[in-house]
């Protein structure tokens, strides 16, 4: 009975379609989850929330961050946590599930599409979260030094991470505002020769000691465009963990690091601001 009266509810909800100012962005119900629904911008898939349960992570690029949230300190542990680019704030959504009483600040420049997910996917009022309008760089200067004990950047424009955002300048500022032993985690996205990619691992061992690389073998290999999860911080990470979590998802993911990591950058060159640029597009088949 519970079923049906859920699917009935997804059936009848519809589309929000608006424009923002980062394209079109379309919220679209989930036609197996009674109060879930997809953000889209320009087409390009940003981000899944479903309101019942935001514990659930559908995208698998959000499922490796949330091992990382997972992880970042004990169990139900509350934390302080940034998070760069906001999206439908599914990331901050999830922590707020799982480490309940966590403090949170979100920074997403495009204001239209914050008062869009506020208004159509309320977030609960009782999360201490603090959405602030703003470019990244700019709000994460506002962050008090040692702050953060993780900072996630999942910052897109028209489906590409902005150069100022790639930079060796970028990561000190995040290294400034985390706690010793704090964590960095960085959706990125990249497709053979992989250039961006090895460029963004050399501009992290820069400024952390300590990285992995979680992302699909296939990615991996430079076979296809996708996207790779870079995690990074001042002490030893949690390896064995993240790559067992890793391996179990619906799509098993790779967990590279060390010796093997550093290898895969093939000697590519750490960015600095003066020289970055933008993410490379994906290709018009990725989202078909």
């Amino acid at each position: 009975m519970g079923r049906s009266r859920n699917t009935r509810r997804t059936q009848s909800a519809e589309a929000v379609v608006e424009t923002v100012e980062g394209g079109l962005a379309e919220l679209i119900p989930d036609r197996d989850r009674a109060r879930a629904w997809t953000l889209l911008i320009d087409g390009a898939p940003q981000s899944h929330v479903d309101l019942e349960d935001p514990a659930y992570l559908a995208f698998e690029y959000q499922r490796r961050l949330g091992h990382i949230i997972d992880l970042a300190a004990a169990p139900g542990r509350p934390v302080h946590a940034v998070h760069l680019g906001g999206g439908a704030f599914t990331l901050a959504r999830y922590t707020a599930a799982t480490r309940p009483r966590s403090t949170q600040q979100i920074v997403e420049r495009d204001a239209a599409l914050v008062q869009l997910v506020r208004r159509a996917l309320p977030l609960d009022p009782n999360a201490r979260m603090r959405v602030r309008s703003m470019d990244a760089r700019v709000g994460l200067a506002k962050v008090p030094d040692g702050w953060a004990d993780l900072v996630i950047v999942d910052v897109f424009s028209g489906a590409r991470t902005p150069a100022h955002l790639t930079s060796v300048e970028f990561l000190t500022d995040i290294r400034r505002v985390l706690k010793d032993g704090g964590l960095y985690a960085a959706n990125l996205a990249d497709g053979p020769p992989l250039a961006h990619l090895r460029g963004q691992v050399s501009t992290a061992s820069v400024v952390f000691p300590e990285l992995a690389l979680v992302a699909d073998p296939v990615v991996l290999r430079g076979k296809r465009f996708g996207n790779a999860v870079l995690v990074a911080s001042a002490h030893p990470l949690p390896v064995a963990e993240l790559t067992r979590r890793s391996a179990s998802d619906p799509h098993p993911a790779w967990v590279e690091h060390g010796r093997t990591l550093i290898d895969f950058t093939g000697g590519a060159a750490a960015v600095t601001d003066a020289a970055a640029v933008a993410s490379p597009a994906p290709p018009p088949s990725v989202f078909r």
